[in-house]
């Protein structure tokens, strides 16, 4: 494939199938996030992975805080790697954050997907009570944080994975070597372009099924959210897992997102 991209987004093909499964790993994370469910489907799917320019071991050099200050620039990303591997009805499984950019590049470029799985998506992270819309934080709070990410950031890390994956101190370390990896101030620029984000006029666009698995006591994305997307996608489906808490069910319960993710595959058109 082209080079370019290959080294700006490291992208790795691997598995055997004529369906190809698209993973997009969440802020801080990186591709081996997804590596339970590239065991679970790669006997029966081809799976792309991919790094987003900022994380893991994508091309830091192309990272640039203009362009990449809208998630429209994450969606044009994809659409140009869906272009170079010539992907077309492909499932989306994007976690956090790219769980909205796989709504906006499949809203602009619906032939290259079939359907997608969100989980812990969010199109809005900010309160706003005009449209008694509950999205989990008010600015002033964003604001503390980010001063804490601009002075602490590696106490800032640390602490935020510890929220991020409750009782599970191994994925802590885990995720949180993630986070001190990103350089902090793209780590801070990009936190900005999420949390700031607002997708919600976004939502009815999207013409393809949608599965919106929401975990329990998720501090990053409330049930109140995920309920918001189920009303306004037009071909959403609700998925509890139950047997998740935090924000990261893919790693935390491997198995139950699995099984989630298999029979979304199995019944969906």
């Amino acid at each position: 494939m082209n080079q370019s991209i290959q080294k700006r987004n490291h992208v790795h093909v691997t598995g055997k199938g004529q369906e190809t499964l698209l993973f997009a790993h969440g802020f801080g994370a990186n591709q081996n996030a997804w590596r339970h469910q590239v065991a679970a489907f790669q006997d029966r799917y081809r799976i792309v992975l991919f790094d987003h320019v900022g994380c893991g071991q994508s091309d830091v050099n192309a990272y640039n805080p203009q362009r990449y200050s809208s998630l429209h620039a994450y969606a044009a990303d994809v659409l140009e790697l869906c272009e170079e591997l010539n992907l077309s009805g492909c499932t989306w499984v994007g976690h956090s954050f790219s769980g909205m950019v796989g709504v906006l590049a499949a809203s602009k470029a619906p032939s290259r997907f079939r359907r997608l799985v969100l989980v812990g998506t969010s199109p809005r992270y900010l309160n706003d009570p005009t449209e008694d819309y509950y999205g989990g934080s008010e600015q002033p709070q964003l604001e503390a944080m980010y001063a804490t990410v601009s002075s602490q950031y590696d106490a800032w890390a640390s602490s935020f994975a510890a929220a991020s994956i409750p009782g599970r101190p191994e994925l802590v370390q885990e995720y949180s070597r993630g986070l001190h990896a990103m350089r902090p101030d793209i780590a801070l620029s990009l936190i900005r372009t999420i949390l700031q984000s607002d997708h919600r006029a976004d939502l009815p666009q999207l013409k393809l099924p949608a599965l919106v698995v929401q975990t329990a006591e998720d501090f990053v994305v409330p049930e109140a959210v995920a309920r918001y997307l189920v009303r306004r996608l037009p071909h959403a489906h609700w998925a509890p897992l139950e047997e998740a808490v935090g924000h990261h069910p893919h790693l935390a319960a491997p198995a139950a997102l699995n099984k989630l993710i298999d029979s979304y595959l199995s019944s969906a058109p």
